[in-house]
């Protein structure tokens, strides 16, 4: 029988040769034996048996020390990284004397994670952030500020936007412990921290850049740019808001009471307002240097500079004086120098603000409607995004106005602003009542006050100039009438002062911080030139809203002191020379009661207080003090008469049922003033000089003498009533 044909071919195969196909290698013989081999390694960290560990280190609940904690933050897996980060927190929580030698390494391995593409990681790290960084002195975080800014700023520049978002998370806690490190050179093209963190900020706003051409629209800083979320943006905003107010030196919402900046401008010049300023600042806003009594002998090796004069007789003891002198002196060099950065600094200001101002413009009329609804309550998010807004508003061009000589394109942008806030004033919540949201309406409302202020007398002599017209020959939106907007602004200060608000609007009273914010806006109203006599009349509303709310205020409370500060320089201000302003009291008006009602219940004042307010007793003291060595001319004679009558029971009293009763001078601490019985002295230079005229002298001299009997003051006030008998009898 044939072979089949498979038969046939198998045995042929066995002697067929293979043929060579072109660009194909020749084929391995199928007795080919591979000798290829690959090799894998294992990373196995601190575990070689060469190692000798330290059992005495310590370590967390996973057995990890330090060493092992630093290796495993370059781990490739997320979770060991982020696990690793929580081992931080909880070996420095039990054992923080390991902070002392670890703390280079520890910000060296950490800050390289600041971009990590990770999430939980970022969010980990940030929380390790904010318990770390506020236990660790300044002075030790400053050194390693650098290294902590090239990545953070390298961050915000980052190609996703979740990493550039969380970097600004990070500047929040660096602003908040070592600003002063973070805005170093913003107004620089130097390469500084602060001018590539500022970068980052609008990079990430996509709001441009500020470098180039003054004049020119602001260049676009990247084409990666994206949409950022109402969230994320807030986010943004609030940082901003910060960074530029620590790197102006303004604070959007507080005003401490010995500043009062917004006087300065109607002096001759800034020295002397300086001097008229540290007339009523106490001792205790003053820097403290050595004093010594006086004493017969001069001892060599501890004498400092024993000097007697008479100039004691009016002012204090000289020790005192020659103080104030020397910190007058470095006051004024402090103030000078910032005043020279802040003019130089302003066209770097008005240029980021031109950068800034179509962002800041397109976020407000994004959340507006949302905001200021007739009907629903405001979105946290639209509303903070808002505040933070006006913030940044306020902080550039508050900065801009206060120059002599300000832009007139910065002033047009600030009209525009205005002019979208303006239809919405005064700002208040139509929805559910919480104390954050009243209390961000009143920081809009004051806000808006001040810029409106501050913009009036700015842009008066541009009012002539015809408003610029938009691409499309419109006209664009401006502040509109300038006295109309001043007179909304009037109505809404004298109804805060006058409490007349009803509950819809304004729920809160107001705080010692919220007034001082208010004090710019009040002077501006008061001291605006140029006026007509319906204006003046309007001013001398305020003036008496003001001083009969300074009246009203009781002596405990937390606005005592700031609204006596300001009553009593409003009061001052005229007796100083080289005062320059428009206003002015004037006598025989209704105002000029309430003053007199306002000096005369001083006396009532110091007796409530005693001594449980030391600072606030100074200031009233040194005001009596300055008026008196002033001669004002609002000390009358009825004036005279009424404070030596209401003076006399703060030292001496005589009660029908329980005899003599020491009044609450007695009760006054020995130090203040910087020098031994500092206080009570100065108490008694204003007694001196008010028993100098008066009918009503003797009785408050008797009340005197019988509270300093056995007292240490006896023989200063002797001193003081032989020096002022002897010159009234030359006289």
């Amino acid at each position: 029988m044939p072979k089949s044909a498979k038969r046939r071919k198998e045995k042929a195969a066995d002697f067929a040769k293979a043929k060579l196909k072109l660009g194909k290698g020749k084929q391995a013989p199928s007795n080919a034996i591979d000798t290829s081999f690959k090799a894998r390694s294992i990373a196995l960290p601190s575990q070689s048996i060469a190692v000798e560990k330290d059992d005495s280190a310590p370590t967390t609940r996973r057995k990890l020390s330090l060493n092992d904690l630093i290796v495993n933050i370059k781990h490739h897996n997320p979770g060991t990284r982020k696990d690793t980060i929580f081992g931080f927190r909880e070996l420095l929580d039990a054992h923080w004397e390991l902070i002392d030698s670890s703390l280079p390494i520890l910000i060296n391995v950490t800050v390289r994670i600041i971009g990590d593409e990770d999430a939980s990681v970022r969010k980990a790290l940030l929380s390790f952030y904010s318990w770390l960084i506020p236990r660790i002195p300044k002075e030790d975080l400053v050194p390693h500020a650098p290294l902590i800014l090239l990545f953070t700023s390298s961050a915000q520049t980052h190609i996703f936007p979740e990493i550039r978002i969380d970097a600004i998370r990070f500047l929040n806690i660096f602003l908040e412990y070592f600003p002063e490190v973070i805005v170093r050179g913003w107004d620089t093209a130097n390469n500084s921290t602060g001018s590539r963190v500022l970068e980052g900020y609008l990079g990430v706003l996509s709001a441009g850049t500020i470098t180039g051409d003054a004049e020119g629209p602001p260049v676009a800083t990247s084409t990666a740019s994206v949409i950022l979320t109402p969230a994320s943006k807030l986010v943004v905003l609030q940082s901003l808001s910060r960074f530029l107010e620590a790197a102006t030196g303004i604070q959007s919402t507080s005003l401490t009471s010995e500043d009062f900046w917004f006087l300065s401008r109607s002096f001759h010049t800034k020295e002397a307002y300086i001097t008229f300023n540290r007339l009523l600042r106490p001792s205790s806003t003053l820097q403290s240097s050595p004093h010594k009594a006086w004493s017969s002998e001069m001892e060599p090796e501890a004498d400092i500079f024993p000097v007697a004069s008479a100039m004691a007789t009016h002012t204090g003891n000289l020790s005192c004086q020659l103080r104030e002198l020397s910190d007058h002196v470095v006051l004024c060099r402090n103030f000078c120098e910032s005043g020279a950065s802040t003019s130089t600094g302003n066209p770097f200001v008005v240029r980021l603000a031109k950068t800034l101002h179509p962002t800041l413009v397109s976020v407000f009329l994004d959340c507006a409607p949302a905001v200021f609804s007739p009907s629903n309550g405001p979105p946290e998010t639209e509303m903070d995004s808002i505040s933070a807004v006006v913030s940044i508003t306020r902080t550039l061009y508050s900065l801009i106005i206060q120059d002599s000589s300000p832009a007139s394109a910065a002033i047009e942008e600030l009209q525009i602003m205005l002019g979208y806030m303006a239809p919405f004033f005064p700002f208040h919540s139509n929805g559910r009542k919480d104390v954050k949201i009243e209390q961000t309406f009143q920081d809009l409302n004051f806000t808006y006050c001040d810029l409106t202020s501050r913009l009036v007398p700015a842009s008066r002599p541009s009012a002539a100039a015809s408003h610029p017209t938009t691409s499309r020959g419109k006209k664009a939106r401006h502040f509109g009438n300038d006295a109309s907007q001043a007179n909304r602004v009037q109505e809404y200060v004298l109804e805060i002062l006058q409490e007349q608000v009803s509950t819809s609007q304004l729920v809160r009273g107001l705080t010692s911080t919220a007034y001082n914010s208010l004090l710019p806006t009040i002077w501006s109203l008061l001291n605006y030139s140029g006026r007509n006599e319906e204006q003046l009349e309007r001013s001398g509303e305020v003036l008496e809203a003001v001083v009969e709310h300074a009246v009203k205020i009781g002596s405990k409370s937390v606005l005592k002191r700031s609204t006596f500060d300001f009553v009593a320089r409003l009061v001052l201000l005229e007796t100083d020379v080289r005062y320059q302003g428009a206003f002015r009291l004037k006598t025989r008006t209704k105002a000029d009661k309430l003053i007199e009602e306002w000096l005369t219940q001083l006396p009532q004042i110091l007796w409530e207080l005693g001594s449980s307010n030391p600072s606030v007793s100074e200031a009233i003291v040194l005001f009596l003090l300055r008026l008196l060595q002033r001669r004002s001319k609002i000390l009358h004679d009825n004036t005279l008469a009424s404070l030596q009558t209401r003076f006399a029971p703060y030292f001496h009293i005589t009660h029908p049922t329980r005899g003599e009763i020491l009044g609450p001078f007695n009760k006054l601490p020995k130090n203040g003033l910087s020098s031994p019985s500092g206080l009570r002295r100065r108490v008694l230079d204003v007694v001196i000089l008010l028993c100098a005229d008066g009918s009503s002298g003797e009785a408050l001299r008797s009340a005197v003498d019988g509270a300093l009997v056995n007292t240490e003051e006896y023989e200063y006030w002797a001193h003081l009533k032989h020096h002022f008998g002897r010159s009234q009898t030359a006289l």
